[in-house]
């Protein structure tokens, strides 16, 4: 098995049977290299250590990129029953520096390495399995069954590239060269860069959703943008000619950064690239596990902040205005060369897809026509921060993976580094980090005229999310007060004398009730198992706004923009801590609740009872349950035979209500009688859902 030369798979031609096993082959490649990365760390305690503040140790990435293939098949429904549930809430969420991201160390009781390992092989045995077992068909497309398989696969090569640049960071006394990790032995002196012409032309980008090969969802849809003349450099930017910057005092002279740059470079007390290691008057430079000589041939590795400083340097310097080039001009630059895409090549063009070294090389060797490292050897920043392009739709199976980044916080890398391989050795990837962040990437620069849109936060399309955006913060419909904002009235007037210490707030969408209960709750738990519903309550934590569009008719939409504080709640998000998670299958911290609201929630659970006979476990004795539903009970999110009410028992007609009540008494008295309660969601201008709630409230017994 040549773990250091594989293809991303073609999804539309071959046999049944070829398919099965190249599928298989890529499946046991991609995890064998994953576990294999981790033995370049020199003992367990390596995966316990936090190189990366913000970041997760690495005993979190190596059960998370198992934990993914179970959580992706249970949405798939590829499969009903977890391995281990505590394994598969403690490594789901938290690989981004997302600010809800829970990564209080506190809260975590990790498992030891072995035992990870050993899960890890028993997700290895069932993932190849179902390879093996389940029905196939061609192609293989969006909406196919297997998709959530090849989702795992590239998942998992993602975080090939992402753990290695945490090792990297690790003490070198905790990591140890591996010949399946060698890296390049080349270098000479830095070359002279130059600024070579560039001619413009059209640029056309985004899958359809009949493509051969696998992408995420930020990649399909359509984009085509001109691209004027400009020029750009002959060579990504080496190690000798940042050092130029460096010299030149480019980190102790604040006109050359943005005022985001100024803000990092405050906190991080940066002098030069982080991987640099100051020897005397000159440097050395650490790889992922050795310390070598400096390369200065090799292209300089920072996050964007720095490129964009090093870029405001050269303009001034040069006297022209020097830039990062866009996602556009990187693809005009790259079209014009005729690169073969992976999977087709036979050989690696450039320094990718580890087909070569398992380190940055000389910006000299690999040449595409006049340039050189046009892909790989490291990524490349940009000018662009990601968004979606026309016709973006989340993949249901994945919702997180893109929108969280479509803040304008986060800049694409174009080009793929050595260790990138699959999905993002292709032509189509759209990668993007925060500004701040590392990865294995550098840049190249540019001189153009052309002038950089403004970038702007997208406004919310998704249709589901813009409409609870609608239903918690927009105008009242039909007389039909906000059902949000009276379910948190409703709890707060029935905690009357009771403590107001904290509150959990189950199945949240985006936030309103949340915020009314912290009005007089101390702390705020706030949980949907939605990240694209939990990224908007936080983006009205941090800024107090949000935007979103509204179908009217046919094509025709309408913008809105909500503030909280129209709502008299701009002052109190500081008391509430929202997060993605299951209702299931929630991380032991969140207990010790006076209240716990589970509005609409019980029949959109694929296993109520099981939420509801373990919920008293969350909440002090006499706290307060309050459940609210429609009870719309669907196969779609419940088989039938796990509905707790709306079915005929012994032929008798038995409700949702004393399902409730048969479930909950052992822990709970209900308190008064059931309430209707009324919303109205928006679907566009002359079309709205009314549906009615019942509200029950229940008292936790001692």
């Amino acid at each position: 098995m040549d773990l250091r030369n594989t293809r991303t798979i073609i999804l539309n031609s071959g046999t049944l049977e070829q398919k099965r096993a190249e599928i298989r082959d890529y499946f046991h490649q991609s995890y064998s290299l994953d576990e294999q990365l981790y033995e370049t760390l020199a003992s367990d305690a390596a995966f316990y250590l936090r190189p990366e503040p913000l970041r997760h140790p690495l005993i979190f990435y190596l059960g998370h990129t198992a934990t993914f293939y179970i959580n992706k098949l249970i949405i798939a429904k590829l499969i009903s029953e977890r391995i281990n549930p505590h394994y598969e809430a403690m490594f789901a969420v938290g690989v981004d520096e997302m600010s809800w991201d829970d990564l209080d160390e506190a809260n975590y009781d990790w498992p030891t390495v072995a035992e990870v390992k050993t899960y890890r092989d028993q997700v290895r045995a069932l993932v190849d399995g179902l390879i093996k077992t389940l029905p196939l068909s061609l192609p293989i497309d969006w909406n196919h069954p297997w998709w959530a398989i090849l989702m795992g696969i590239e998942h998992s090569r993602i975080h090939l590239e992402t753990s290695s640049v945490i090792i990297r960071r690790l003490p070198l006394d905790q990591v140890r060269p591996l010949p399946l990790w060698e890296i390049c032995s080349e270098t000479g002196p830095a070359p002279q860069n130059a600024l070579l012409p560039v001619p413009g032309g059209k640029v056309r980008i985004g899958k359809a959703k009949d493509h051969r090969l696998y992408g995420w969802d930020n990649e399909f849809g359509r984009h085509s943008f001109e691209v004027e003349d400009f020029e750009a450099s002959k060579y990504l930017v080496s190690n000798g000619e940042y050092r130029e910057f460096v010299a030149a005092g480019g980190y102790r002279t604040p006109g050359f950064w943005t005022e985001e740059g100024e803000r990092w470079l405050g906190f991080s007390k940066a002098q030069q690239p982080l991987f640099w290691i100051q020897d005397g008057d000159s440097y050395r430079l650490r790889t992922m596990a050795r310390e070598i000589a400096m390369p200065w041939d090799w292209p300089v590795e920072i996050n964007y902040l720095e490129a964009k400083a090093f870029c405001n340097w050269k303009g001034k310097v040069a006297d022209r205005p020097i830039r990062l080039p866009t996602e556009d001009e990187w693809y005009r630059l790259r079209d014009l060369q005729q690169i073969p895409d992976q999977p087709d090549w036979e050989r690696a063009p450039g320094n990718i897809n580890l087909e070569h070294w398992a380190s940055a090389c000389p910006v000299t060797r690999f040449g595409f026509g006049e340039f050189f490292d046009v892909i790989g050897n490291v990524w490349q920043w940009t000018e662009t921060p990601i968004s979606g392009f026309d016709g973006f739709e989340v993949h249901p199976h994945y919702d997180d993976f893109s929108t969280p980044t479509f803040d304008t916080q986060h800049n694409l890398i174009k080009g793929g580094s050595w260790i990138s391989t699959g999905n993002e050795a292709t032509r189509d990837c759209r990668y993007a980090f925060r500004r701040h962040f590392f990865q294995h990437a550098g840049f190249r620069y540019v001189a153009a005229e052309q002038e950089l849109e403004e970038p702007e936060a997208m406004y919310e399309t998704d249709g589901a999310v813009a409409q609870y955006c609608d239903a918690h913060f927009g105008p009242d419909k039909f007389g039909v007060k906000n059902f949000q904002a009276r379910l948190a009235q409703i709890c707060l007037e029935a905690m009357g004398d009771r403590s107001k210490i904290r509150a959990l707030d189950l199945g949240c969408a985006v936030g309103r009730a949340s915020f009314e209960l912290a009005k007089e709750f101390d702390c705020v738990s706030a949980i949907d198992f939605s990240a694209r519903f939990i990224r908007i309550a936080h983006q009205l934590q941090e800024k107090g706004i949000i935007h979103y569009q509204l179908p009217e008719e046919g094509e025709i939409v309408s913008f809105h923009e909500q503030r909280l504080r129209d709502f008299g709640l701009e002052e109190i998000g500081g008391k509430i801590e929202f997060f993605q998670g299951d209702a299931h299958n929630l991380k032991p911290q969140f207990d010790h609740y006076d209240l716990v609201l589970a509005a609409n929630l019980i029949d959109r659970l694929y296993d109520p009872a099981r939420f509801l006979g373990s919920i008293h476990q969350r909440l002090n004795p006499g706290g307060l349950l309050v459940i609210v539903s429609p009870y719309t009970w669907l196969e779609e999110f419940t088989k039938k035979e796990k509905w707790v009410g709306g079915i005929r028992r012994a032929g008798e007609p038995f409700t949702t209500l004393e399902g409730l009540q048969e479930l909950l008494a052992p822990h709970f008295r209900l308190l008064g009688q059931p309430r209707d309660i009324a919303f109205v969601i928006r679907e566009t201008a002359r079309k709205f859902q009314h549906t009615v709630s019942q509200l029950t409230i229940w008292e936790r017994l001692p």
